[in-house]
């Protein structure tokens, strides 16, 4: 029997004999030749039978091959320039693994709301293979920065008694005898006590936002990575950024070159980013704003259109920093040079992504911090042991946090951020 091959290593048995196991995408016959496009995973391969080289039962079988049936494909692999990966395979036995029938997931054009209902199967399909092994990348990619850089991955709880953000994006849940819960919307509380310990950390999981959101740009469940750094400032935080979201890009290019094509994306645009990345001062972006006949006044947050006129006419990501305080989390430290704003940056994508990096210098004056706290109306008690954080050897320190279904959608030019997570949650999406 045949020694099974992936098909991304098809190229490396050139003249040899060996079997594929995979699914079927495509088939076509003319009488006499016959084709068969199959995916496993790792790629994509033509196989083909000519009827005078193969047994009557393998052609017989080839005739009942339909979109998504199981098969093992078994032949010599030849050289060809002209088919996906270089090769294809001249089959001389095939067999039928697992039958598809009526798969629902046709060529013809199907709605959103179809597709969504059956994204188990749509994941399937060429492009949709493509985004997730573009997020792969990108993933592997964040890891291999924080470790080449001396970067320690410390997992926070998804469960917290601990606001991060707005309490009113909170998923709640009761806990056994103590009280209300959170789905977590951010890891930083906790990585901020463990850079006290490490120096350098981040942590990179699902985080959640019960927003009634229901634009391209938002997900109730999404994945952050979030980075904190001892003895940072905001200006330190916001070249590691430059220096982060440029590895990202280049690492997709190098290595999803391939995907990149099936997606049709324009790669020159993603080629041109690289730092320095082009920064505003909050108080900058207003009076831009203003000067192209936005009504926003200041003190106001940026809203989605407007960091879209902010970024529409760069190559490459911008930062917006020193927000006004009032817009703000309370975590954020005061800025000296105007205390009306603090030491915070949006890094905002080109060609109308928005936001993809949220990050500040966080405050570490003891007394600053339980102000703001009691400010927005937050319970002290919860935050006793954050507050701890200033009173034992307080120190500078920054981070940030980047979205990953917002960095996937722009990478690859998605129109909804949908597409960049297999199982997206949305207002009004909680199946599959």
């Amino acid at each position: 029997m045949p020694t099974r091959v992936e098909i991304s290593a098809l190229r490396e048995h050139i003249g040899s004999t060996v079997a594929v196991t995979g699914w079927v995408l495509t088939t076509r016959s003319s009488g006499k030749i016959a084709f068969v496009v199959v995916r496993d995973g790792s790629g994509y391969v033509q196989g083909v039978l000519a009827r005078a080289d193969v047994p009557p039962a393998v052609w017989e079988r080839f005739a009942t091959l339909t979109q998504e049936t199981t098969v093992r494909l078994a032949g010599e692999v030849r050289a060809d320039a002209r088919s996906p990966g270089g090769v294809e395979l001249a089959v001389r036995d095939l067999e039928v693994l697992g039958p598809s029938r009526d798969f629902p997931i046709t060529p013809k054009e199907h709605g959103t709301a179809f597709l969504m209902e059956h994204r188990h199967l749509w994941l399937r399909s060429r492009r949709q293979v493509a985004i997730m092994k573009v997020r792969h990348e990108i993933i592997q990619g964040i890891r291999d920065f924080f470790h080449q850089r001396g970067f320690f991955l410390v997992d926070t709880p998804i469960l917290t008694g601990s606001i991060g953000e707005s309490g009113g994006s909170l998923f709640e849940t009761e806990y056994f005898d103590l009280g209300k819960a959170y789905l977590a919307q951010t890891g930083q509380l906790y990585v901020e006590a463990a850079c006290a310990a490490l120096g350098k950390v981040y942590c990179f999981g699902p985080t959640f936002r019960a927003e009634k959101s229901k634009t391209r740009r938002h997900l109730t469940e999404f994945w952050m990575v979030e980075p904190e750094v001892a003895f940072a400032t905001s200006d330190d935080n916001m070249r590691l950024q430059e220096d982060f979201v440029t590895s990202l890009v280049a690492r997709v290019l190098d290595r999803r070159a391939e995907e990149l094509k099936e997606l049709e994306r324009d790669t020159a645009k993603l080629a041109s980013i690289v730092a320095p990345f082009p920064r505003l001062s909050y108080t900058e972006a207003v009076a831009l704003l203003r000067a192209q006949g936005s009504a926003i006044e200041w003190g106001q947050d940026l809203g989605a259109e407007d960091e879209t006129r902010i970024a529409e006419a760069r190559d490459r990501p911008v930062f917006v920093y020193n927000y006004p305080r009032g817009a703000k989390a309370f975590y954020m430290k005061e800025n000296p040079d105007d205390p009306r704003t603090v030491l915070c940056d949006d890094c905002l994508a080109p060609e109308g992504y928005g936001e993809i990096i949220g990050g500040s210098q966080r405050e570490d004056d003891y007394d600053r911090l339980a102000a703001r706290i009691r400010e927005q109306g937050l319970p002290e008690d919860a935050y006793g042991w954050y507050l701890d954080l200033r009173k034992y050897g307080t120190f500078v320190h920054s981070g940030f946090g980047l979205g990953l279904e917002r960095t996937v959608a722009w990478i690859c030019g998605l129109q909804h951020i949908r597409e960049a997570i297999a199982f997206p949650r949305m207002l009004y999406r909680l199946n599959p």
